[in-house]
């Protein structure tokens, strides 16, 4: 469902400041893989989902998406295969347009507008029961403000609004990192329940190695532009954070040094 091919991703190419972000980073994910991701500050994990969505162009490489060939095509065009959940609670929806009218906007995504009715009253009925099944109380706030709810209720709203059109991948960046903890968990939860009914091709950037190991059926650790570490099944189920800590030191030669990831 998902290749990502010898991708190299520099920035500020020619000055003092040239960083290598990803180095020939080779990734591949079967139909249907939940795959987390953790690694240090500035292992290049956001960059990886940021050039899978499109938003930044590859220096060389190939990213295919359910065998399509992306690597050329802008943000707008690969919003059809991709639905994508950020770490800002206010980056994923509108804040001044109503509930429904992101549900309706998301229901487009990728698809030709014309001149019909904004939102039909069978469109609105289907977004109250898909509202129903975040049991947050939204379904009866439809014409709510966005901006008016709670961190938590519009990270709900936007992983709906991301898998409603089951896309044949989700990007998850990071979507609980601004929540509290019983908020997280909340969301987290509900994430693993839609991703498994679903059965949507998912990667998860997580900085808490618990969550890392307890969610999805893979785990990949990402260090200097590379994947150092991947493990999947029952070795990635008997995991602990201490095996987590160790297996970067042997792959990275280093400690891990990120204060987020050890203290959570």
């Amino acid at each position: 469902m998902l290749d990502i091919c010898k991708v190299h991703k520099s920035f500020n190419v020619g000055t003092v400041n040239e960083k290598k972000v990803l180095r020939g980073l080779n990734l591949h994910l079967k139909e249907g893989d939940f795959v987390t991701v953790i690694g240090g500050n500035g292992a290049g994990k956001s960059t990886m989902l940021n050039m899978v969505a499109g938003v930044y162009p590859v220096d060389s490489g190939k990213i295919t998406i359910g065998g399509n060939d992306v690597t050329k095509l802008p943000e707008y065009k690969r919003a059809k295969f991709i639905g994508r959940v950020f770490q800002d609670p206010m980056t994923g929806t509108a804040a001044t347009m109503q509930i429904e009218e992101n549900l309706a906007l998301a229901a487009r995504r990728g698809k030709s507008r014309g001149l019909k009715i904004g939102i039909t009253k069978a469109e609105r009925e289907h977004y109250r029961e898909l509202l129903k099944t975040l049991d947050l109380g939204l379904e009866d706030r439809l014409t709510s403000k966005v901006g008016l709810l709670s961190g938590g209720q519009r990270q709900a709203l936007t992983l709906l609004m991301a898998t409603m059109n089951n896309p044949q991948l989700l990007l998850l960046d990071e979507h609980t990192a601004a929540l509290d903890p019983k908020t997280a968990l909340k969301v987290l939860t509900l994430s693993a329940k839609i991703v498994e009914e679903n059965n949507l091709t998912t990667l998860m950037i997580t900085h808490n190695m618990n969550d890392a190991i307890k969610y999805g059926n893979r785990l990949i650790m990402m260090n200097n532009g590379r994947i150092i570490f991947d493990v999947s099944g029952e070795e990635k189920k008997k995991l602990t954070t201490a095996d987590l800590l160790e297996k970067f030191k042997i792959s990275a030669g280093e400690e891990l040094a990120n204060d987020r990831v050890l203290l959570s």
